[in-house]
C-alpha cells in the first residue's frame, strides 16, 4: 500500500503520540508498504531515529501568523514559506511555544474549519502535495485536531482518509468557551468526511465516539505496540537476584500535573513513614515544560521539606539508552495519571523491560494489564492506596518477578511495533475495499 501517514509535532518535546506515530510508520515501511511519514506544525522529536521527511507543513509560525495579523494572510505565499522550514521551526520553538489548549482555542478551531479557516493556503498546499507529488492509496491523521482540511483533501483525491485518536480529548477539554463547543462542532462536521477511526483501546473508542458525536461504527482497535528490539537483549529479572542497591519506584513521563507526579510524591511521602522503607528510593525521568517548572519545584520542594531529598533522583528526559538505563535501575514504575490515559507507552516500556507496573485503574491501563498480566490496579487519585499497593509489592520480590516476567514475555510476543503494524494495515485495506465498493456503486 501507498500511505501519507501525517502526525503532529509537538514543539519540541519527546511525545508520546509522535514516538508511537514513528515506530508504526516504520514498521509498516519494513513489512513492505510504502509509508511517508510527514510532521504537521513542528518537525517531531523522537528517541529512536527519526522516519519522518525533512519537510513541515501547517508550519507553527505560518499558522501562528495567519491566526493572528489578517495582512499576514495576504502576503504572497512565496514570502513566507521559508518559515515552514524545519531548520526554522526547530529554532523558534527553542524559545518555549505555549501548547496550552487554554492559549490556543481560536486557533483550534479555525484549524478545524480547514477551507473556510485562516490556514486556508496550509490546507492547499498539504492537499497540493498529496494529490500531485505523493498520490496516496490511503491518508491517515494521527490527530483529528489538525484534520480540518480532510474535505478539501477528499474533494481532490478520491481517496479515504482515516484519523488516528490518541489524546485528542485531552487539548479539547483544556478548550475555554466557546471554542470547545464550537470545536466540537467542527469535529461532528468532519465526521462525515472520516473513513475510520484508530483507537489503542475499547474504552477510548467509546469514550470519544459518546463525548464528541463521533460515529461509533467507524471505529476500529488497534493493541498498542513498541519497537522491541533493543528491549530482547536485556537479561531477564529474577526474583533471586541480590542487588547492593535500594529499592527504587520509577517514574517516565512529562513532569505534568496530568500525568500524576504530585500523587505518587504524597504516596512516596507516605511509603517513607514506614521502617521497612527508610532507604527506598524515588526516580523520575521525563520531559519538562517551562510551564510546568513551578509545578515540579512545588513537588521536589515538598519532597526536600520531607527530609526525603537524599533518595529522589531526577534524571530529566532521556534518550532511548537512557531509557533503557533508567528501567534497569528500578524496580517497579508508577505514572499514576489523573486523567484518563488513552494509550500508556510507558507502561509497555517497562513491562518490556522486565519491570511490573502500578497503575490506576482507569482510561487504558485496565486493558493494559488485562493484556499483559504485568502489573496491578489501584484506586485512581488516592495516594493511600497507592502506597499500600506499592509497599506491598516491593517487599514481594517474587510477585515483582512473575508480574515483570508476565509483562515482558506478553509485550515481546504481541504488544510490538511488528504486530500493530500488521493489524493496521489490515484496516487500512479494509476501508480501501469499502471506497471502491462505494465508488463502484456510483
Amino acid at each position: 500500500m501507498k500511505i501519507a501517514y501525517l502526525t503532529a509535532g509537538a514543539a519540541g518535546m519527546f511525545c508520546g503520540s509522535c514516538m508511537h506515530d514513528n515506530t508504526l510508520a516504520r514498521a509498516m515501511h519494513s513489512l513492505g508498504h510504502e509509508v511517508t511519514l510527514a510532521p504537521l506544525y513542528t518537525p517531531i522529536r523522537t528517541d529512536e531515529a527519526s522516519f519522518a521527511v525533512e519537510r513541515v507543513f501547517y508550519g507553527g509560525i505560518n499558522v501562528y501568523l495567519e491566526q493572528n495579523f489578517g495582512l499576514y494572510r495576504q502576503l504572497p505565499r512565496w514570502m513566507v514559506r521559508w518559515l515552514d522550514r524545519p531548520a526554522v521551526i526547530r529554532w523558534a520553538t527553542g524559545f518555549g511555544i505555549s501548547t496550552e489548549a487554554s492559549a490556543l482555542g481560536g486557533l483550534a478551531v479555525s484549524v478545524l474549519r480547514g477551507m473556510e479557516g485562516n490556514q486556508r493556503a496550509d490546507v492547499e498546499r498539504l492537499a497540493a502535495w498529496l494529490a500531485e507529488d505523493l498520490q496516496p492509496e490511503v491518508i491517515v491523521f494521527t490527530n483529528m485536531l489538525v484534520a480540518g482540511g480532510v474535505p478539501e483533501i477528499k474533494r481532490r483525491l478520491n481517496v479515504p482518509v482515516v484519523v488516528t485518536l490518541q489524546g485528542d480529548d485531552i487539548f479539547l477539554n483544556g478548550l475555554v468557551e466557546p471554542f470547545r463547543a464550537q470545536a466540537i462542532a467542527e469535529m461532528a462536521r468532519l465526521d462525515q468526511s472520516i473513513d475510520a477511526y484508530l483507537t489503542n483501546s475499547t474504552y477510548y473508542a467509546d469514550y470519544m465516539a459518546a463525548q464528541f458525536s463521533l460515529s461509533r461504527d467507524k471505529f476500529h482497535i488497534i493493541p498498542l505496540g513498541i519497537d522491541t528490539l533493543d528491549f530482547e537483549s536485556l537479561s531477564p529479572r529474577s526474583a533471586h537476584d541480590e542487588s547492593p542497591r535500594p529499592l527504587t519506584i520509577g517514574y517516565l513521563a512529562r513532569l505534568a500535573p496530568e500525568k500524576g507526579l504530585h500523587v505518587l510524591v504524597e504516596a512516596f511521602e507516605l511509603l517513607k513513614q514506614r521502617p521497612e522503607h527508610r532507604e527506598t528510593r524515588l526516580h523520575l525521568a521525563g520531559w519538562l515544560g517551562a510551564q510546568h517548572k513551578p509545578y515540579a519545584k512545588e513537588q521536589f520542594d515538598r519532597l526536600r521539606r520531607a527530609g526525603h531529598h537524599e533518595h529522589v533522583r531526577y534524571h530529566g528526559e532521556v534518550d532511548r539508552q537512557g531509557k533503557l538505563e533508567f528501567l534497569a535501575g528500578i524496580d517497579l514504575l508508577s505514572v499514576p495519571t489523573v486523567y484518563h490515559e488513552p494509550k500508556g507507552l510507558f507502561v509497555l516500556e517497562a513491562l518490556a523491560a522486565g519491570v511490573p507496573v502500578v497503575q490506576p485503574a482507569h482510561g487504558a491501563f485496565p486493558e493494559l494489564i488485562a493484556a499483559t498480566s504485568g502489573g496491578l490496579l489501584v484506586r485512581p487519585g488516592d495516594s493511600s492506596h497507592l502506597a499500600d499497593t506499592l509497599h506491598a509489592l516491593l517487599l514481594d520480590p517474587r510477585q515483582r518477578q512473575q508480574l515483570g516476567a508476565q509483562g515482558r514475555a506478553a509485550v515481546l510476543k504481541s504488544l510490538n511495533a511488528r504486530h500493530a503494524a500488521e493489524r493496521t494495515v489490515e484496516v487500512l485495506q479494509h476501508v480501501c475495499r469499502l471506497r471502491m465498493a462505494s465508488n463502484a456503486r456510483v
